[in-house]
């Protein structure tokens, strides 16, 4: 019986403690939003000016202080009213995910009854979709018309920075194939290859789906190998390579030439060969002296 009593005792003795609660944003949140969090007690007589918010750090595995910030994008708003404390961030970015929660410092309340269970939101996000041919470099990305010779093998890439995988497809302007898959393979390319081919990164929030549209032109049999883009490219980075050679080459000439100048000339005196300077107080002196010893007539 006294154990029951106890029990009830303890249970209403934690029920009379009011809760924290934290309410962040209900839609998806996207890099760039405005993003509100609010704290409030399921008690709203309770104080809320000893509430603050927290988050939880990845890097140190660890609850920290939310304080006010504005630097640059990194910016954050605490304001408080009579029964809640809101955390405003301007700008969200991937870094401001959390998870944040409410923690009171009131004396009568001790953890874990202190503070709210912890709350997170998701920033979505999707970068420029890029573009890559295999075998070449992705630093020079692809060019908006992609001229191939004839029977050139074609073989292009989609790629985005996103906050989760998109689903990549391919399409052909004018035919009703579509090819679920970031990368298009086109094998021996003909004259019926050549078209508009468009990647599209669809991302599950609808408004950050992107597209991106190359066109592709197969050359006749006798077209010069420099009219392709593979052949302007080869051009291009030879010239580039020319135009460094000859400027090292002239930089080193103009070096060697200063450095022999700056070998050869003495400058404007030359200690082995100089004489002792004869003071002009010396010469008077002399002459005078000279004189002195001329015979009287």
């Amino acid at each position: 019986m006294k154990v029951l009593l106890l029990v009830a005792l303890c249970a209403l003795i934690q029920g009379s403690y009011a809760t924290l609660v934290i309410t962040g944003p209900t839609q998806p949140v996207l890099e760039g939003d405005t993003v509100t969090l609010e704290c409030q007690f399921t008690d709203s007589e309770l104080n809320i000016s000893q509430v603050r918010f927290e988050v939880f750090s990845k890097y140190m595995q660890g609850w920290h202080d939310v304080y006010e910030r504005s630097w640059c994008f990194y910016s954050m708003m605490i304001e408080q009213t009579a029964d809640s404390l809101f955390l405003t961030i301007p700008r969200a970015g991937r870094y401001f995910e959390g998870p944040y929660r409410c923690v009171s410092d009131a004396e009568n309340v001790t953890a874990p009854d202190n503070a709210s269970k912890p709350l997170g939101f998701k920033v979505h996000y999707m970068g420029e979709l890029l573009m890559s041919r295999e075998g070449y470099t992705s630093y020079l990305g692809v060019p908006q018309e992609l001229r191939v010779q004839l029977g050139e093998d074609v073989a292009l890439t989609c790629s985005a920075s996103s906050s989760e995988e998109p689903n990549f497809f391919w399409m052909k302007e004018g035919s009703d194939w579509v090819l679920p898959s970031p990368k298009l393979t086109l094998k021996k390319v003909t004259a019926m290859d050549q078209g508009q081919y468009t990647c599209m990164a669809k991302h599950s929030v609808e408004s950050l789906s992107k597209k991106r549209t190359i066109s592709i032109t197969v050359l006749p049999e006798n077209a010069p190998w420099y009219e392709s883009s593979n052949g302007r490219l080869i051009l291009m980075t030879s010239a580039a390579a020319m135009a460094i050679m000859v400027f090292i080459l002239s930089v080193t000439v103009f070096l060697c030439r200063r450095a022999k100048q700056i070998k050869t000339s003495k400058g404007p005196i030359d200690d082995r060969s100089q004489k002792k300077p004869i003071y002009r107080a010396s010469v008077e002196s002399l002459n005078s002296t000279s004189a002195d010893k001329q015979p009287l007539v």
